[in-house]
Parts: structure tokens; sequence; C-alpha cells
């Protein structure tokens, strides 16, 4: 379906309304782009089903590459061009970065995640499936349901003839579960040549946008003893996993939960058999701040923890694995959020703001000054574990929402943060 001229201009006036939206005003209803959104539900669930069945959890190369190409085929159909390119770290397939150019002011990135925490063989016992209320499947809402609708909010604009925007790249990165080792460089680069970043991570329920973010770190505590028959001479070893267990007794004054500073324990490793004292000991304490000064404090008490040790003659060293920064709450952000809540409102709808500890890329682009919005997926819950589900009834409002904020900001592209 294309614009007529009529079409075209009812369009361009539905568009022009940033004041009104930030005055609380909704915007009108775009029957053109819903109708579109309505369309697409089917196809677009069939898209999900097919790489949700597909296992790319983070490192997993060929699966990240099945995907990928599963996705790139349907954007070059939509005229992007596509480049492939190498992660920065080893072990990871490929990044895909989709361009496409406009007659537009606006540039905009959007930013998805095809990686995933489950391992190799999650799809074949846990694939995708549906029920009245939800999907279900690994990585289902985290992130590949946000992926899919970027795939058919672009395919609206194309089949709409809509390119009242400069440019609008598409980011799918392979990485973002480990703090986008892979693609740190490339995001960097993006967001120096744009003017606003959409998210496509999940949004919260019931139905909500994500306006800040905590921010994230993995801490290494590695403990160097000494191995030994545990039956013949065990006077002989140097424990390192009693050694880790005092570090980790040391460390544990953190705060567990809540919208703050946490820490919590998520891998340990110690041994190789049953009759030898372990010689090596490690653990990762995964930590999340709302201020990024808390990540030096966490560090320095760590450090000071290890230089006393219980078990003598053990060695322990404390890193730190860089992940994301927080993504705080300022007005650039809730400046699109109105924008979002205004297009919302035109079907009826009410979408709230609110924000979580999972940390994303929108934060390397605020901290650049570049405008982000976050939790532009279909609302969903169950993150990281079997439970995953991504909420059917938010599908078809979720894809009008991305396409409209598309159009809005390619025709007005908000000013940089300050």
């Amino acid at each position: 379906m294309k614009f007529g001229l009529i079409a075209l201009a009812a369009a361009a006036a539905s568009i022009a309304l940033p004041v009104g939206a930030a005055a609380g005003k909704p915007f009108a209803k775009d029957f053109q782009v819903l109708a579109a959104a309505e369309a697409a539900r089917p196809e677009q669930l069939r898209l999900l089903e097919q790489i949700v069945n597909i296992d790319s959890g983070t490192g997993d190369v060929d699966g990240g590459r099945k995907v990928a190409a599963v996705l790139t085929a349907r954007l070059k159909a939509l005229g992007f061009g596509i480049e492939s390119v190498p992660a920065e770290a080893e072990g990871l397939p490929e990044n895909t970065m989709a361009t496409l150019t406009g007659t537009g002011k606006g540039r905009i990135l959007l930013i998805g995640h095809i990686d995933t925490v489950f391992g190799h063989g999650t799809a074949a016992t846990r694939p995708f499936r549906m029920d009245a209320d939800n999907a279900y499947g690994p990585g289902v809402s985290d992130e590949k349901g946000g992926v899919v609708e970027g795939i058919y909010a672009l395919k609206i604009l194309h089949d709409l003839g809509f390119k009242d925007f400069k440019q609008i790249v598409f980011l799918i990165e392979t990485s973002e579960e480990r703090g986008s080792p892979g693609t740190r460089a490339l995001i960097a680069k993006l967001v120096g040549d744009t003017d606003v970043e959409l998210n496509l991570e999940p949004g919260d329920r019931p139905d909500l946008l994500t306006v800040w973010r905590k921010g994230s770190a993995t801490f290494h505590i590695d403990v160097k003893g000494r191995a030994a028959h545990a039956g013949i001479a065990p006077q002989e070893g140097r424990n390192a996993a009693l050694e880790l267990i005092h570090q980790i007794q040391a460390d544990d004054v953190f705060p567990k939960s809540g919208d703050g500073l946490t820490a919590n324990l998520t891998v340990m490793d110690a041994g190789t058999r049953a009759n030898i004292i372990p010689q090596n000991a490690s653990a990762q304490i995964n930590v999340r701040v709302r201020d990024k000064a808390d990540l030096e404090k966490v560090q320095a008490i760590m450090e000071k923890n290890a230089a006393t040790t219980a078990i003598p003659d053990t060695k322990v060293v404390v890193s730190r694995e860089p992940s994301f920064p927080p993504l705080p709450n300022n007005a650039s952000t809730d400046a699109l959020a109105d924008r979002a809540e205004a297009i919302y409102a035109g079907l009826g709808l009410k979408i709230g703001r609110g924000g979580n500890g999972g940390a994303s890329e929108s934060a390397l682009a605020a901290e650049t000054g570049v405008p982000a919005l976050d939790g532009l997926g279909p609302a969903a819950g169950g993150f990281h574990a079997d439970t995953e589900f991504l909420v059917l009834s938010s599908v078809t409002p979720r894809l009008y929402l991305l396409t409209k904020l598309m159009m809005v900001l390619g025709a007005a592209p908000p000013p940089r943060m300050k």
C-alpha cells in the first residue's frame, strides 16, 4: 500500500505534533499505520517463532549467524544496505548494521540484540509456544520479540512509502548479554552520527517504557592456592576454595535487591577431583548501580578484603569486567517518553514509565548526549529464566508505537542532551 497525496498530507499533519505531545495531548490515531500493524501480526509472530527456535546464546557463532541470515534477507527486501561487522571480541558472531537513507531530517538509531542467555539445545527442549495470553521460548522477549518488532516497523514505513527521515540505522548486535564486548566501538561510532537512539529491549509489565536503568559490572575473585593429596598430605595443600568462601563472606556487605546498589554472587568454580585439595577457585559477583561512582566503592572494598586471607599462602586477585554505565533519569528521555505516551493515547491506551536493574546500550548513547528511549519492545517478563514470556496483547500496540515514533522523530529530531 502506497501513500496517495491526500493520505500523505494527512500523515504529515498527524506527525507534526511534538508540541502537543509535550503538552500531554494525544496524537491523532493513524488508521493506515494501525491497519498495517494489525495486518502484520500473524507474519510477525511466525518470524518470532522461527528465530526463537534457533539457539543463539552469547558466543554461539553458528546460531547467531543463522538468526542474522533470516533477518538480513528481510531488511534487504526493504531496501536497506547491509554490512556484516566483525565482533570486537573473540568467539562472537558478526554484528549486522542495516542502513537506509530518506529525504527528511532525523537520524534514527535502532538497537536490538539477538544473543540470549540460554545454552545450545534450549530451543529443542523448550521451543516457541503460545497460549491465550503469552508467547514463550528462549529469548522470546529478551530480545527477539523487540528485534522482530523493529523489522515490521521498518516494513510498515517501507510499504507506506514513508521517507521523511534522513537516515535509519538498525544495529542488530550479538553480545549484549555480556555487556556488548563485541560491539562497543561500533556503538560509539554510530551514536556519534545519530539524533536519537531507540532501544528494542522489552517493556516491563503491565505496559511500561524504560526511562532509567542501572549500570552493571561483573567482579571476578580469583584465588590461587596449592594442590595436595586430600588423603595422604592435605596439610601440604592450601585450599583455594576455602579462601574463596572467606572472600565471599567478607564481601557480603552489599544489598541483594532494591533500586540502588546491589551485588549478587552468580558464578563459582573450584576443584578438579574429589581427592585433591583445590589449587584454584574463582567467583563472579554481578554488581548493579544507579550511581556510576558506586562501582569504584565496591572495588575498593573487595580489594581491601583480598589483602587479608584466612588460608595462609593463598593469593587473591580482584578484577572487573566492564559492562554498561547507568541510564539516569534525564529530561531528554522524558521528552521522548512524552511523545510515546501521546502516540499511545491516540489509540486510547496508556503507557507508563519505569526502570530496572537490567543494563542496555541506551546508557552508552545517553552518556554521549544522544537522547535515548528504552523498553520499546513488547511488554514481557520472566527474563533470564525458563519462565520468560512476551505479552501477546502488547504486540500490535507496541508495533504501532515504534512505527509512529520513528515517523515523528524522522520529521522532527530532538535536540541533543545538555
